[in-house]
């Protein structure tokens, strides 16, 4: 009778039991958060994370923006500062601190809870009596139900990987191929450089010799020209001499003189 009495006793004892340690570091942690004081450095960085960027340059940049926004506003009169800023900006900087402060207790305060709920739901698995609880009943199903899901996303991810390396059984294979692919893309791409570079070429000899007829044609052209322009020059010079004026002159006399003795005129 005595041993289902203390059996029945376990897991209410295992409920009250861990309530009081968390309390206690929850107060010494809260006394240890309030006597410890940040250096100025930890300040001056914390102040440096809380600012929006990535680097020291757009932080920097955000707030030269901000001052910048808030000269030219109270510069235009766009916003005027009085006693109503100032009560913001004090609201502002208080809650900011008070929820810092809040923060670290809050988080450990959670921390212990959570510790506790897990420590309560282990206990009464490894204890579990005939005296047990619904509550204790439900916490071992929810924790069987959280195991077995666990353990069914570990089954799916294991089979999924074994999928995935299945699929890539052929890739030795996909790789040869690839590769005789690329060999001969490349001998294409070989062949067409070397005909780029023969068109190239061919091109650029025709244009020389189209140069070079070009000018042997108008070498020739000027020849031409320049045999035509002494001939006449010649035959311009001759004309002036009178010897040759008077032996034309005869010619022609003579001709005509023949003509009419022949009765041709």
């Amino acid at each position: 009778m005595s041993f289902r009495v203390a059996a029945r006793r376990v897991p209410t004892l295992a409920l009250a039991r861990p309530t009081v340690a968390p309390r206690a570091a929850t107060s010494v942690a809260a006394i240890r958060l309030y006597s410890d004081k940040p250096s100025p450095e930890a300040r001056a960085s914390s102040i440096l994370d809380a600012l929006p960027g990535n680097s020291l340059v757009s932080k920097t940049g955000w707030v030269t923006l901000g001052t910048g926004l808030t000269a030219i506003a109270i510069s235009k009169e766009i916003y005027v500062a009085n006693e109503e800023t100032v009560i913001l900006v004090g609201s502002l900087i208080f809650a900011v601190l008070v929820g810092r402060a809040i923060t670290g207790p809050y988080k450990e305060w959670a921390d212990s809870q959570i510790e506790v709920q897990i420590a309560v739901q282990t206990r009464s698995i490894i204890l579990p009596g005939a005296g047990a609880t619904a509550a204790q009943i439900d916490a071992r199903s929810k924790i069987s139900n959280i195991l077995n899901g666990a353990r069914a996303k570990h089954t799916e991810a294991v089979q999924a990987r074994i999928d995935s390396v299945e699929q890539q059984k052929d890739v030795v294979g996909l790789t040869q191929a690839l590769y005789a692919v690329a060999k001969e893309t490349a001998q294409t791409e070989k062949e067409v450089f070397e005909l780029r570079q023969k068109t190239a070429l061919a091109a650029e000899v025709k244009s020389v010799l189209d140069s070079w007829v070009r000018f042997e044609a108008s070498e020739r052209e000027q020849e031409q020209r320049e045999l035509a322009a002494s001939v006449i020059k010649k035959v311009q010079d001759s004309l002036k001499d009178d010897k040759l004026q008077k032996q034309i002159l005869d010619n022609a006399v003579a001709e005509i003189e023949s003509l009419v003795k022949s009765k041709a005129i």
